[in-house]
Parts: C-alpha cells; sequence; structure tokens
C-alpha cells in the first residue's frame, strides 16, 4: 500500500465511513492528524464545494511544503457537508459546523433548530444534507463530487449511531432518523456515502 489518501478532518465518525467506503481502492486511508499535518484552515467559501477546495488545497499545500517523499504522491481530499432546512430558508447550509459556535454541542444546535420549527407541520419540515467532495492529485488536479439525501427534520433527538444532526434527521422511507439506522444502512443511503462513492469513480478514472 504505497499510495495514501489524506483526508482533511479529525473526525473519527466521518474516519470509519471513509474508510468502509474507500476501502477497496488498496490506498493507506490516513486523516490530516495521523499524517502529522497541523495547519489552520479558513472556511470562507460561500458553497459546501468551496469549502471543500479550500480544505483540500489547504492540506495538500501544507504536505507539500513538508517535502516528505512517502506522501508525494498522495491525494489529499476534503468534505464539507451541512443541513439545509426549507422552512428557514436553507439554514444552517454551509454554516451547519459553525451554527451557534463550534464548539457549541449539537443537542443544543439541534435543539434550538427544532425549536425554530415549532408549530411547523411535517410536510413544510423538508430538509437536506449535502456532502461534497474534493480531491487534489499528485499532479495538483482539484475534482469535486457532491451528494445529496432528502428527508426532514424530526421533533426530537431520536437515535445514538450517528453524529452532528444525525439525531434530528429523519427519513421517511426508513421510518427512523439516520441517527437510527446502521453504520451498512447509513453508508448506503447518506450524503457523504453518495459523494464519496462518486469520487472513487473519479479517482479510478484518473490514477493508474
Amino acid at each position: 500500500m504505497g499510495r495514501k489518501i489524506i483526508f482533511a478532518t479529525g473526525n473519527a465518525g466521518k474516519m470509519r465511513e471513509i474508510r468502509e467506503i474507500l476501502g477497496d481502492m488498496d490506498m493507506e486511508i490516513l486523516s490530516m492528524k495521523e499524517a502529522g499535518v497541523e495547519t489552520d484552515i479558513v472556511e470562507d467559501g460561500a458553497t459546501f464545494e468551496e469549502n471543500a477546495v479550500i480544505k483540500a488545497k489547504t492540506v495538500a499545500r501544507a504536505l507539500a511544503a513538508r517535502d516528505d517523499a512517502a506522501y508525494e504522491d498522495a491525494v489529499v481530499m476534503a468534505d464539507d457537508s451541512g443541513l439545509e432546512i426549507d422552512a428557514l430558508n436553507g439554514e444552517p447550509g454551509v454554516y451547519s459546523a459553525r451554527y451557534m459556535g463550534e464548539d457549541t454541542p449539537y443537542s443544543i444546535k439541534s435543539g434550538s433548530l427544532i425549536e425554530r420549527l415549532a408549530g411547523v407541520p411535517d410536510e413544510r419540515r423538508t430538509a437536506r444534507f449535502v456532502c461534497a467532495i474534493a480531491a487534489v492529485l499528485p499532479a495538483g488536479e482539484t475534482v469535486t463530487t457532491r451528494g445529496v439525501i432528502e428527508g426532514r427534520v424530526g421533533y426530537e433527538e431520536q437515535g445514538d449511531n450517528g453524529f452532528g444532526y444525525d439525531p434530528i434527521f429523519y427519513v421517511p422511507e426508513y421510518g427512523c432518523t439516520t441517527a437510527q439506522l446502521t453504520e451498512e444502512e447509513k453508508n448506503r443511503i447518506s450524503h457523504r456515502g453518495k459523494a464519496l462513492r462518486a469520487m472513487k469513480e473519479e479517482l479510478w478514472k484518473r490514477i493508474p
């Protein structure tokens, strides 16, 4: 396993998902922390794609500056994802992680969103998880993919298999939240799962 994928995240739950979906690529998959990359990333893009590209390019530059032969042909990937709630004009959107402050627990963020939707009926609680993934290839080319899952915002947190806003995101066809799905089910239908599988197809086309 000579070639590496470095993913710009420190989120353990996300890394589990990434390794599960990209595991058949015969590439070593490391988080930026595992690769020893420490760098400040300013996510000031207006879209999920722009933020994903910013993150991937920042980590790619940090790796290149190290001039480490072990990482010279690494693929650097990053994602940006969030929850868009139609009744709240698409909020929290690209600010999903920073909504009410980055250090605020998701249980408080989710509670706030549920409060803001008080009195809003089921048919108007429509929402979607969006994930954009960017990859910076060894030659410098940047590729992006996007995955979406449609659902609605529930009335309370349910389930503990997910992270972030999973406990309030209800998927009607499964009759539960994404935090109540098994890992296998979630990987199959999630926004990140869809975007990762699309990225895998792009990498297979571009990397010999």
